[in-house]
């Protein structure tokens, strides 16, 4: 017979055990869980803490919220241009790929079963402050991705790349899932060492290379350094079309860049204690020069890098040197800020945006004023006045002034003139010697009298045409902008002011060159332009304004020519890439990224 004993020996002991299993299971892989994640968190060097409750099999995780931005890109420079040494492979740290600047601004609480559920939160950036990054660095736009994000928002597919390798092969960013972006955009982003990187000498994001005239009576060495540096306009986005392929063989020496920029330092100074031993050759060489589009100041300034904000010009550097050991240029004439209506730098600014865009060309800071877009779209300048200031011949453009045929006229005041002779001299004929002499000195003094009056009255009527064609000049057919850059291109060609081999905008690209080196210059050029813009605005050309266009004909040339760069930006840049990327960072000002 069985016993109570028994029974609770081989029953209720059992029992019990099998209780307890649960316990002891949730017990044991909740702390495997809470190790595991514990070193996920260590392994990405996350200041994260991670609680377990081992009786509900329940790990709590509290890791921060962080809101980054890109390094400076010259004063840390070794971790801009280096990949992280511990990134995080947690989902959603993706950013954890690149160095940042981090602020904290909370902590996330997760509960989890199990160590693949751990998200790391999204940190959140400025969508520009993003792709300048990623671009500076080497990556290229994928124009269907921007136009889908352009039309589409949030309801783009997951995973659709926006920015693309160096080599276009693989994706660089793209869209992530919505599950922590609190109905902001979100971002994942990717880097492979392999694919490498751009490096500090390459032009960063809002900057242009402008590049004056060419110099003359320097040295073989530095020659070939301004071959190489022979770029028309170089905006941060043509440079990175050019990176489509890595700067250099391999990964390792694309993460030392430092020597190269010390070397071109180098090279700079010894340029420069060169020129100081000769200052006379080449100031004669500038005062001297025929060409009066190349300034003596070339001979001493370098490329100019310029760097533009959403007010203006922010600053000018020279290039090719390191930053850190050479203070910008002067630009207080150049400079526009809220308080401070510039019309200098208005125009520069304008034109130099207007330069550097283009299909290729997808970043910028400063937005044309629409005044002036719609000045360049206008057609200003009647081609009659080109025909006066000697531009354009008249057989180029429509019939516009009067046609007057003097050679029949001349004719038949000639045969008038000799009848009226041969009758004196047959009246003359037939007088007595007396006044036969009389007769003759008085036809002499009257023929001389006619020959008089006759000089007089086509004095009075070429004065009468010219004023006559000045008006029918200006009310004839008014050209396009860029059909009158075109024809002035030529004419300051033919005079000498621009080189031969320049187009359109390698000619304005040394204008602007000299607006940053030379500040009367400037003035003037900007003079121009709005006085330009002022009779426009107030019904057209008077004969005032042709004579002021008379005057300054070689300042008037230069400023169509950048009228025309203003309008073609225009067309260049509607419907394009840039146009879906800056409408995209307008509509999405912050991201999260992860």
């Amino acid at each position: 017979m069985v016993s109570g004993p028994d029974i609770i020996t081989y029953i209720g002991i059992p029992l019990a055990v099998l209780g307890v299993l649960p316990i002891i299971y949730n017990t044991i892989t909740t702390l495997a869980t809470l190790a595991k994640v514990r070193r996920m968190l260590r392994h990405g060097r996350l200041a994260g803490i991670a609680r377990g409750d081992v009786i509900n099999h329940v790990i709590e995780v509290e890791l921060p919220r962080y809101t980054i931005a890109p390094l400076h890109r010259e004063e840390q420079r070794h971790e801009y241009w280096r990949l992280s040494e511990y990134p995080s492979h947690i989902p959603g740290g993706t950013y954890t790929t690149f160095n940042w600047r981090r602020h904290n601004t909370g902590l996330k609480t997760q509960r989890i079963d199990y160590s693949d559920q751990l998200r790391q939160p999204q940190a959140e950036i400025g969508f520009e402050e993003l792709l300048s990054f990623l671009l500076d660095l080497g990556a290229v736009p994928d124009p269907s991705g921007f136009r889908m994000l352009r039309g589409s928002g949030l309801w783009v597919p997951i995973g659709t790349p926006l920015l693309l390798s160096p080599d276009r092969h693989e994706a660089v960013l793209t869209i992530a899932p919505l599950d922590d972006s609190d109905g902001k955009l979100s971002l994942a982003v990717r880097w492979s060492s392999n694919w490498g990187m751009r490096n500090p000498a390459s032009l960063p994001p809002y900057w242009v290379r402008l590049r004056g005239a060419d110099r003359k009576g320097l040295t073989p060495g530095e020659h070939t350094r301004d071959r190489k540096e022979a770029v028309k306009v170089t905006s941060t986005d043509e440079n990175m079309m050019k990176f489509t392929e890595p700067d250099c063989k391999d990964a390792e020496e694309c993460t030392t860049p430092e020597a190269r920029v010390n070397e071109v330092a180098g090279d700079w100074k010894q340029a420069a204690e060169h020129e100081a031993h000769m200052p006379e050759t080449l100031g004669s060489m500038g005062t001297n020069s025929p060409m009066l589009g190349v300034s003596s100041t070339e001979e001493f300034v370098p490329t100019i890098r310029c760097q533009v904000g959403v007010h203006g010009l922010l600053t000018a550097t020279p290039d090719d040197i390191d930053p850190l050991l050479f203070e910008p240029l002067d630009i207080n004439h150049l400079e526009v800020d809220e308080t401070n209506v510039n019309t200098v730098g208005i125009w520069f600014a304008s034109v130099l945006t207007a330069l550097s865009t283009s299909s290729q060309t997808i970043l910028w800071n400063y937005k044309i004023p629409a005044e002036i877009l719609a000045f360049a779209k206008r057609d200003t300048i009647p081609c009659g006045i080109l025909v006066l200031l000697n531009v354009v011949e008249e057989s180029a453009t429509p019939e516009w002034a009067t046609k007057y045929n003097d050679e029949e006229e001349i004719r038949e005041a000639q045969m008038r003139k000799q009848r009226d002779q041969s009758k004196a001299l047959m009246r003359e004929m037939q007088l007595p010697p007396a006044e036969k002499s009389r007769a003759f000195h008085e036809r002499v003094r009257k023929e001389h009298d006619d020959w008089i009056d006759g000089l007089n009255a086509t004095r009075r009527r070429d004065a009468q045409r010219a004023e006559t064609r000045i008006i029918e000049a200006i009310q004839s057919p008014k050209w396009d902008n860029k059909l009158v850059a075109e024809h002035n291109l030529l004419w300051l060609k033919k005079e000498g002011h621009v080189e031969n081999t320049h187009d359109l905008k390698r000619s304005v690209e040394i204008l602007l060159w000299r607006m940053v080196n030379e500040p009367i210059f400037a003035q003037d050029l900007a003079q121009s332009l709005f006085s330009w813009q002022a009779f426009v605005d107030n019904g057209g050309m008077r004969k005032a304004e042709y004579l002021a266009l008379k005057e300054n004909q070689i300042v008037f040339a230069y400023a169509s020519l950048f009228l025309a760069v203003i309008k073609a930006s225009v067309t260049a840049a509607h419907g394009s890439l840039a146009m879906d990327l800056q409408e995209c960072m307008r509509i999405w000002k912050t991201v999260r990224l992860g």
